[in-house]
C-alpha cells in the first residue's frame, strides 16, 4: 500500500510532485526502519516467564472470552494478522514459537484485533466494510496513473478526476485504520499486564515494538493524503 501510494509522485511531472515524493518516500523507509531496528532489538531479548505468542495470544482471548478463533503459524517475517471473515489470528514463524518480548506484543496485538471484532468495535467494522471496495480501486491505480496520465489513453481530466476519487478512497481507509491499529495495541498492552504474562521492565520493550509498527500505518495515510492533495492541486490547473 505504501508503494503504491507514492505511484502519482513519480510519473507526474514538476517540482511540487518530487518534492512530495520525497517527503512520503523518506517517511515511508523511516517507518519501515523503525520498526525493523525495534523488532530486530526486542526479538532478541527474552521474556523473563518464557510463554511463547502463541501462548500469550491464546491467554488474551481466553480471557476476553474469545474461543472460536484458530491460531495458526504463517511463514515469513512480520506477516501475523487477524482475518475476522474466517476468525483466525495468523502468527509469523518467529513470533509463534518465539518468547521474545516482540514476539508477546505482535501476538497480543493481533489477539487485541481479535476482541475488537468480539464486542463489534465501530471503527474495525468501518474499516472491513471499506476493505472489498478499497482493494477493487486500488487495482485500478497503475492503470489510470500509467494509461490515463502517463499514456494519455484517457482525456487528462478524467484520469486526474478518477485518481483523485481512488486516493480519496484510500486515504479514508488508511485513516479509519489508524484508530484500529492503535486500539489493538492499546488492548494489547492493558491484557499483557492484567494477565501478568510480562513485568514492569519489559513493558517498554513491548510498547517500542508495538509502536514502530504503527509508524508504518501513519506513512501509509501521509502518502495517500499527499497523493490526494497533490492531484486536487494538479486538477486545479486545469
Amino acid at each position: 500500500m505504501i508503494l503504491t501510494s507514492h505511484f502519482a509522485f513519480m510519473i507526474l511531472p514538476g517540482g511540487t510532485g518530487l518534492l512530495l515524493f520525497i517527503a512520503a518516500f523518506v517517511f515511508a523507509m523511516w517507518a519501515q526502519m523503525k520498526v525493523k531496528s525495534a523488532y530486530n532489538k526486542y526479538s532478541n531479548i527474552p521474556s523473563r516467564g518464557g510463554i511463547t505468542g502463541y501462548e500469550a495470544a491464546e491467554a488474551v482471548m481466553r480471557k476476553a472470552g474469545i474461543t472460536n478463533v484458530e491460531i495458526v503459524r504463517v511463514p515469513g517475517v512480520l506477516t501475523d494478522h487477524y482475518d475476522p471473515v474466517n476468525r483466525r489470528l495468523a502468527l509469523s514463524d518467529h513470533n509463534y514459537q518465539g518468547s521474545s518480548l516482540a514476539a508477546i506484543g505482535v501476538a497480543a496485538h493481533e489477539a487485541g484485533h481479535a476482541i475488537q471484532h468480539k464486542v463489534g468495535y465501530s471503527m474495525m467494522t468501518i474499516r472491513q466494510t471499506m476493505a472489498p471496495v478499497v482493494n477493487i480501486a486500488a487495482s485500478f491505480l497503475p492503470i489510470i496513473m500509467i494509461g490515463g496520465l502517463f499514456l494519455r489513453l484517457l482525456p487528462w481530466g478524467l484520469a486526474i478526476d478518477i485518481g483523485i476519487i481512488i486516493y480519496a478512497l484510500l486515504t479514508l481507509f488508511h485513516l479509519v485504520t489508524l484508530p484500529v491499529e492503535f486500539d489493538a495495541t492499546a488492548r494489547a498492552k492493558r491484557e499483557l499486564d492484567s494477565l501478568g504474562i510480562i513485568s514492569a521492565d519489559e513493558a517498554p520493550g513491548v510498547a517500542a515494538t508495538l509502536s514502530a509498527a504503527g509508524l508504518t500505518y501513519v506513512a501509509a495515510f501521509a502518502g495517500s493524503l499527499l497523493n490526494l492533495v497533490y492531484l486536487i492541486l494538479l486538477r486545479g490547473r486545469e
